[in-house]
């Protein structure tokens, strides 16, 4: 099932996994909307993909914030008449032990992670479900199926994506044909370590590279794509993508 001509909205675009599977799907013909709050980055993708021969639009969006994403969905659709795809992916991973008592981080890790997939899903929906038809692809993680020490809040998250993915397969996939596919990486190469406050927790999730080789950025958006050029009978609901090396 081709993608070329269909219309992407990619959040957390301005980096890793969403910047590489933003080129990726330009790559395969795919027109973007790169969503996120750093608009500096966006640009500077978007003129990539066009110098590439595709098409992008940056959409400055918090997704956090309902306004800003409506508003970028507008856009999007008003730039390139439709959306197509969904790529769920922005997301945050400070850890910290529960006990420390880093409220803020909790409710950020909240409202990014779970809200902010629901506000976008709201958002794009609507011309998804007129169209009767469209691909909403969430990011979760090895953390959506089991629990770390310091990671109690990212992992309730992303069980919340999972649990979230599901409930869309079940009533959108038929009633709407709209798919849904939940992916979930184990270690991946990207900022979220950036995130971490709690230093001996950074310095613990360095020295894992040093154990295994982690998966990169390009791994999941080739694992995205795979899943959107499924043919249209198929529906690949979840996707669990591990480095070789690493045992849990």
């Amino acid at each position: 099932m081709s993608i070329e001509g269909k219309v992407a909205l990619v959040t957390g675009a301005s980096s890793g996994i969403g910047a590489a599977t933003a080129l990726r799907l330009a790559k395969a013909g795919a027109k973007i909307g790169l969503a996120a709050r750093r608009l500096d980055r966006l640009s500077e993708i978007q003129r990539q993909i066009g110098t590439n021969g595709g098409q992008a639009v940056a959409v400055e969006m918090d997704v956090v914030d309902q306004a800003s994403v409506t508003a970028g969905a507008e856009k999007l659709a008003d730039t390139f008449g439709s959306i197509d795809i969904l790529f769920n992916n922005a997301g945050l991973m400070p850890i910290s032990d529960l006990e420390v008592l880093k409220t803020e981080e909790w409710h950020r890790m909240v409202d990014v992670n779970i809200k902010g997939l629901l506000n976008t899903t709201a958002a794009v929906l609507p011309y998804m479900i007129r169209q009767r038809s469209g691909h909403v692809v969430n990011t979760s993680s090895i953390a959506g199926r089991k629990v770390f020490p310091g990671l109690a809040v990212y992992c309730a998250t992303k069980h919340a994506v999972t649990a979230i993915s599901e409930g869309m397969r079940l009533e959108l996939s038929k009633k709407h044909n709209i798919r849904v596919t939940c992916v979930q990486p184990g270690a991946v190469e990207s900022e979220l370590f950036e995130h971490i406050s709690d230093g001996n927790y950074r310095k613990q999730m360095e020295a894992l590279k040093e154990q295994m080789e982690f998966l990169q950025a390009d791994d999941i958006a080739e694992t995205v794509l795979f899943a959107l050029q499924a043919p249209a009978r198929m529906d690949i609901a979840e996707v669990f993508v591990m480095p070789t090396q690493q045992p849990w």
